[in-house]
């Protein structure tokens, strides 16, 4: 098999397995969250058979809908899907890495915000206003502690590909970087305001005066929210993978090896079962903040990068 061939397999298997495991990986996280708040636990595979009923239904758009509003649900899944494909998950020999790096990683993120917070203005309802400020004040403190988060790891491989920053550290002698437990932390508060999740949210509430996510997508039905809520599911499963290569890259194979992902991939689904049920007991073990604290927290995860930052730049004189 040649090296382009290898590649090209690499980065088709990993679009694959983002958009079919995203769901599974929603669907987890809600059972592991039902079993631990002692609920009766809902299927891991019902998040397929919403998008599978949601696809089947009628779109229904408002008059004063331009076309803005019709178009934001494709760019934001296509955004997510290119995120996905960007992350090393299986294989660090991707086409992509070259031209994409943390940095346009960021940058897709923000795309997909300033499209959604756009399109949920758009129609001019008040709720889909609220959230559409509340989801960019998310944005304008999360995005920069990403990036300090991304440059914390990049300091150790001299490069913001991400494809080089597992590869040494998944392909080189075992040592502990200090600077990378700060940078965990930063990262775990990050993912969880960038996804939607409590403390900064609650993906299963509709109640108006709280939610971000759901009024961001209140107006729309049919396909048009099945991808919304696939772009939703893909984005968990990015940050998910964004934090498993860069703190758990073990498992990842190498590049031209092709015969290694069949190993790669029920590692991958291993670590992101851990993962979710994690996810799952962070979720039940803490209280939602009012929306008013969440400039706090996020302020502190910039921080605690920061320092992630510093301490590397320190120990490495």
């Amino acid at each position: 098999m040649s090296v382009t061939t290898a590649g090209a397999l690499s980065q088709a298997l990993e679009i694959v397995a983002a958009i079919s495991l995203a769901p599974l990986l929603t669907g987890w996280v809600g059972q592991c969250r039902a079993w631990l708040q002692n609920r009766s636990a809902p299927s891991p595979w019902q998040p397929y058979r919403t998008l599978h009923k949601l696809f089947n239904k009628e779109s229904v758009v408002a008059e004063t809908a331009s076309q803005l509003f019709r178009v934001t649900p494709y760019v934001v899944f296509g955004c997510m899907t290119l995120a996905c494909a960007i992350v090393p998950t299986l294989s660090t020999d991707l086409p992509l890495a070259p031209a994409a790096d943390a940095i346009a990683l960021v940058g897709l993120f923000a795309l997909a915000r300033v499209f959604i917070a756009l399109a949920a203005m758009d129609i001019g309802t008040a709720f889909g206003t609220m959230g559409a400020r509340r989801e960019m004040l998310v944005g304008f403190l999360a995005e920069p502690a990403l990036l300090m988060v991304l440059f914390s790891a990049s300091l150790i491989s001299k490069s913001t590909s991400l494809a080089t920053i597992v590869e040494t550290l998944a392909h080189r002698d075992f040592a502990i970087y200090p600077g990378l437990a700060f940078a965990g932390v930063a990262f775990t508060m990050v993912s969880l305001a960038e996804n939607a999740r409590i403390p900064v949210d609650n993906p299963a509430t509709h109640l108006e005066l709280t939610m971000i996510h759901e009024a961001l997508v209140l107006e729309y039905s049919g396909r048009h929210l099945a991808l919304l809520e696939w772009a939703a599911s893909l984005k968990l499963f990015a940050y998910s993978c964004i934090g498993l290569a860069l703190f758990f890259p073990w498992g990842v194979a190498h590049a031209q090896a092709p015969l290694q992902m069949l190993l790669a991939l029920p590692v991958l689904a291993l670590k992101l079962a851990v993962g979710g049920a994690m996810l799952a007991l962070l979720e039940t073990v803490m209280a939602k903040m009012r929306i008013f604290r969440v400039p706090e927290f996020l302020a502190t995860a910039f921080l605690l990068a920061v320092i992630g930052m510093l301490v590397h730049q320190l120990l490495a004189r």
